[in-house]
């Protein structure tokens, strides 16, 4: 797999501008086990773009 195939990864505030939600609550999701998976990249957190979609996604079939 080649770098070619990822889209660029998000931070915490692209998330949180994604979702429409501060990235206070992206923090405090992450410490009830909520919200998109995240990587750490050293002290930094990143996401996958399609994680973010695919989680939201998720979310919109639940509620259905």
């Amino acid at each position: 797999m080649d770098a070619q195939q990822f889209e660029p990864l998000w931070t915490i505030g692209d998330v949180a501008l994604f979702l429409n939600v501060p990235v206070h609550t992206l923090y405090g999701w992450r410490t009830k086990n909520y919200g998109p998976p995240a990587r750490r990249v050293g002290k930094h957190l990143r996401y996958l773009p399609s994680e973010v979609r695919g989680w939201f996604e998720h979310l919109l079939e639940e509620a259905a």
